[in-house]
């Protein structure tokens, strides 16, 4: 058996990782300041003193994977230089004609799927559906599926897994040839082995699975730096799309507030959580992809930001789905983030354009 690839394996690490979680937990007796004036004045510092006090490094050097071993032909890490355009290579193997996007991305909490997906949304005939707003769904519905799952919630209960994939299959069933991202699910390596299992007898098994792999730092970064409007739902950044007075929202000018998870000790607690889920999950769908006759490919793609991960996304999209087609037209939203999405880019070229104006 070979290994698998470092690359990917790099992004399912979490050694060095493991140091920084557990002394950010032991420093959760002096949690960072919440104020928007010591975040706003000094962020860049401040995230950098808090990085050196956890032992965190700023460099996004690879570091040592989990241990495990497997046979992945087709488990590849797809740099942007590999995937696409003019001169590009890619180190997957070519499809035998146009084939239906069926796929699952994992990343890290604020690794940027959100981000990721609404863009493709956005811009692709993919639907994307959320395992939350199915089982919403499916409650308000009265389903039978959502009479059970009902049920359980009310009583302080957690969703079997059986449960969870009827919830999710409900929906994936009536979709037939249609393109379509799944969000939420599946979060364990038994959740992903019963979507296998449920997806094969129909004859529709995933096709492409995506992992996000960006520095924790970069995501501690990005977390230090990001504020809410609770209201609405409308998330701002100091680094790359702050309001446009410090402090308040740019549409009510209502005060902005830090999530409560917004800090590094529950960050590392919700990093160390992933590790511990996606790490076998990925093993698995590793093994799945590697395959002769297997139908889905398995890509990691690296970067610091949305912007500098989509190119790749993209590409492969583009090179090994030629079957899904731009959309011609925005006729509406696909969802409340998209909306939201595509107000924060609006409002960052234009703060752009303003910022060139003036040098």
């Amino acid at each position: 058996m070979s290994s698998v690839p470092g690359p990917l394996l790099s992004s399912l690490r979490p050694p060095r990782a493991s140091s920084w979680l557990l002394t950010a937990a032991a420093a959760a007796a002096s949690p960072p300041s919440s104020s928007w004036a010591e975040c706003s004045a000094g962020a860049r510092r401040h995230r950098a003193a808090v990085c050196a006090r956890r032992g965190i490094s700023r460099s996004a050097a690879p570091q040592k994977a989990l241990p495990f071993s497997l046979n992945t032909t087709r488990a590849e890490t797809a740099p942007a230089a590999d995937v696409g355009g003019p001169g590009g290579r890619t180190h997957l193997h070519p499809g035998d004609g146009p084939r239906v996007l069926r796929m699952i991305m994992f990343g890290k909490p604020g690794a940027g799927k959100g981000t990721l997906t609404a863009r493709l949304v956005k811009k692709y005939d993919i639907v994307s559906m959320s395992t939350g707003d199915l089982l919403r769904q499916n409650i308000a519905d009265k389903t039978e599926t959502g009479l059970l799952a009902e049920s359980i919630v009310a009583s302080g209960g957690l969703l079997p897994d059986d449960v969870m994939l009827k919830v999710v299959t409900s929906k994936l069933d009536a979709l037939h040839n249609q393109h379509w991202i799944l969000d939420g699910f599946p979060r364990t390596l038994g959740q992903g082995k019963l979507l296998d299992t449920h997806l094969s007898t129909k004859g529709t098994p995933l096709t492409l699975i995506v992992n996000l792999d960006v520095p924790d730092d970069v995501i501690l970064s990005r977390i230090s730096d990001r504020w809410v409007h609770l209201p609405s739902g409308r998330v701002y950044n100091l680094s790359y799309n702050p309001p446009k007075v410090p402090g308040h929202d740019d549409e009510t000018g209502e005060p902005l507030t830090k999530r409560p998870d917004d800090n590094p000790e529950i960050f590392a607690r919700r990093l160390a959580q992933f590790y511990e889920s996606t790490s076998p999950l990925l093993a698995y769908y590793s093994a799945q992809a590697a395959g002769s006759a297997s139908a889905t490919r398995l890509v990691s793609l690296a970067g610091s930001t949305s912007d500098e991960i989509w190119p790749q996304l993209e590409g492969v999209l583009c090179s090994h789905f030629p079957g899904v087609k731009e959309r011609l037209e925005v006729k509406g939203r696909n969802s409340l983030s998209d909306a939201l999405l595509a107000q924060r880019e609006q409002d960052r070229r234009e703060k752009g354009k303003t910022a060139m104006r003036n040098v």
